[in-house]
């Protein structure tokens, strides 16, 4: 008998030279903490710029501490979903620390924030639903709006005047409007008041993603909703708060966060939430901790934000002749955009030589012709650190 040819081991390979040729094939590292902001990479001692873990607490003493506690009382595991037997009294205490810290009625605790993204939009709305995304929305929303199979409607990044026009010639009654906070690879803010405004006037749904701002803005970290001063007695009923725990809070996870009916409706109807296992309680132990370091630490976001503004003043002289653009951004995420794939690969590879571990940013992350370095800031960078960082950048751009 003749073996018969497998199609795709013989058409991987050309489509991978295609991901070569264009400078988009990505390579995985294998790293390892050292002190600060410090990491091998490869074996290789770098000083990075790229972590989310924008406080600095994933290695901090007392959150090590807490989960070694957890797992003496609870174990490494969580033997099943949280409608089994999954959600341990640490998770549940959790949420209710959860929902006091950003002041809404009530959270739900998920294991990880993609799959809280990709599942609870489907759990919102249906085929024949409204589905209105930010044109720079992350990949995990995308792919909710997708699953959902609602009607999904694009509107240009921040664009409030083409949100309106959409919603207000949408004669569908479910229609939600799902938005990151704060956009991960351009660091800018989403115009909170102005979509809730939108929202109310058209009777959606809010959806706002606060990976990226929660435990960094607002008052004691407690994310953009509370700096838009959209929580506690003024909390919208309308309005689905999303966070990751896996950023500023230093571990891993996620929570969703409102009105205690819609909160209700997710754990009901969230496939991830009732048919996955449930994140260890042993994280849930060290977060708690995590959310009192983060109300009680401002020195960290003092820090953080001397970081930013020492980073941006610094970068201003480089943007003169050169072609490279700094993003505007209040937060930890700093977006150099230098354009072609080459050329951002081109200048990670001279920050690399120069002891320095700044991963290039490429399509489909981010729109064609703007490949960028993604500058993350920490509270764990010094002055001595950042200016390390703007000499190397000065020697490359000739």
């Amino acid at each position: 008998m003749t073996a018969s040819s497998n199609f795709w081991l013989q058409d991987i390979p050309r489509q991978l030279a295609a991901l070569d040729a264009a400078a988009l094939r990505r390579t995985r590292r294998t790293v390892a903490p050292l002190q600060g902001a410090r990491i091998l990479v490869d074996g290789q001692p770098m000083l990075q710029f790229c972590s989310n873990d924008y406080l600095g607490l994933a290695q901090h003493p007392a959150m090590i501490e807490a989960a070694c506690a957890g797992a003496q009382d609870f174990g490494v595991g969580s033997g099943g979903s949280p409608m089994v037997n999954g959600h341990s009294t640490a998770n549940a205490a959790l949420e209710e620390e959860l929902a006091r810290f950003v002041q809404l009625p009530r959270a739900l605790y998920f294991y990880a924030g993609f799959a809280t993204n990709a599942s609870i939009i489907p759990a919102l709305v249906g085929a024949g639903d409204a589905i209105f995304s930010d044109a720079l929305n992350h990949a995990s929303l995308i792919d909710g709006c997708r699953l959902s199979r609602g009607q999904i409607r694009r509107f240009g990044h921040g664009d409030l005047a083409a949100l309106e026009q959409l919603l207000a010639a949408c004669p569908v009654q479910r229609k939600l409007v799902v938005s990151d906070a704060v956009f991960s690879m351009d660091g800018n803010l989403a115009d909170i008041e102005g979509l809730l405004a939108l929202c109310e006037r058209y009777d959606a749904l809010l959806l706002l993603d606060d990976a990226h701002g929660f435990g960094v803005l607002g008052p004691q970290g407690r994310g953009s909703l509370t700096a838009a001063g959209l929580t506690g007695a003024k909390a919208s009923p309308r309005v689905l708060y999303m966070a990751t725990l896996s950023k500023a809070a230093g571990i891993s996870g996620a929570f969703v966060a409102g009105h205690e009916l819609l909160i209700e409706w997710l754990l009901q109807k969230t496939r991830s939430y009732t048919f996955a296992t449930a994140a260890p309680a042993m994280l849930a132990r060290a977060l708690q901790t995590s959310l009192q370091l983060i109300e009680q630490q401002s020195a960290l976001r003092d820090q953080l934000q001397a970081r930013i503004a020492q980073l941006r003043a610094g970068l201003q002289p480089l943007l003169q002749g050169k072609g490279w653009q700094l993003l505007p951004s209040e937060t930890a995420v700093q977006a150099l955009v230098v354009g072609s794939n080459d050329a951002a690969l081109g200048l990670m590879e001279g920050l690399r030589r120069h002891g320095l571990w700044v991963p290039a940013i490429r399509p489909p992350t981010v729109p064609v012709g703007t490949a960028r370095l993604r500058i993350a800031l920490s509270a764990l960078h010094t002055e001595a650190d950042v200016k390390q960082l703007l000499a190397a950048l000065q020697e490359l751009a000739g």
